[in-house]
């Protein structure tokens, strides 16, 4: 049986969703990244699952046979932190990492307080180079 990616678009607005986020200081930080990266990738935002927004699509396919799409560019407002997801290549990802500011990274993540710690110019340029990158790498 082929896998299924769990996390799929949801019809949710992503403007609801981050009126529903309980902490103040998070749900501020929420707003921002979603004009932020409105902007910086000029895809509309959409709730993937629960409790990401994404932005833009791709379609993978793995040489297991797995396939299914995911965003180019997305982010969580979670009650730890805010979750940035964006390329895991490093032959681009350390450099910005380098200037973003206090951040924390998993293997396909960036994990922040709050965006008062960042440059948020750092993250829209990320954030472009992010989609540009997952694009070349898996054309349509």
């Amino acid at each position: 049986m082929p896998y299924e990616a769990k996390t799929k678009p949801t019809p949710v607005s992503p403007q609801a969703f981050i009126d529903s986020v309980d902490h103040p200081g998070r749900r501020e930080d929420a707003q921002a990244l979603l004009a932020l990266l409105t902007e910086a990738t000029g895809e509309p935002p959409v709730m993937w699952g629960p409790s990401i927004i994404g932005f833009g699509k791709y379609s993978y396919r793995y040489d297991s046979g797995c396939s299914g799409e995911w965003f180019l560019v997305g982010f969580s407002p979670r009650k730890a932190n805010l979750v940035l997801y964006m390329a895991a290549y490093d032959d681009g990802r350390d450099a910005f990492l380098a200037r973003l500011g206090k951040h924390k990274t998993g293997k396909g993540c960036i994990y922040l307080n709050r965006l008062a710690d960042v440059d948020t110019g750092v993250i829209a340029e990320m954030a472009k180079w992010s989609m540009k990158t997952l694009k070349e790498r898996h054309p349509d």
